[in-house]
């Protein structure tokens, strides 16, 4: 039997007015960071528009990225998933869909 594997870290959008879940460690990508959250990114322009490195990126696709860099650096504790604050939801989706680096880190996972 073959298994396919999705080593993609797994992202949430949290569920408006839930609390935060207790769990494995999650980085937290939103306004107000929610107790219980390892590390935060707020979506953003870290770099000046158009740079060579992230050039056409979407706030939120680049706020995975300072994400997915930190927590590989070791900057941040470590974190087995990302929760998403509802507001961001459609730039998160849109990200997924269209940020290649985006899309080969992370993947989407719908609530239960």
């Amino acid at each position: 039997m073959t298994w396919a594997i999705d080593a993609r870290v797994p992202v949430t959008v949290l569920p408006e007015g839930a609390p935060f879940p207790d769990g494995k460690p999650a980085a937290w990508l939103g306004e107000v960071t929610p107790e219980g959250a390892v590390t935060q990114a707020m979506p953003g322009a870290a770099h000046p528009v158009a740079c060579a490195c992230c050039g056409g990126r979407s706030p939120v696709g680049e706020a995975l990225g300072v994400l997915f860099q930190a927590r590989a650096r070791g900057d941040v504790p470590w974190f087995d998933r990302v929760l998403v604050s509802p507001a961001l939801e459609a730039e998160l989706r849109a990200a997924l869909r269209e940020d290649i680096l985006a899309a080969a880190r992370f993947r989407l996972v719908e609530p239960a």
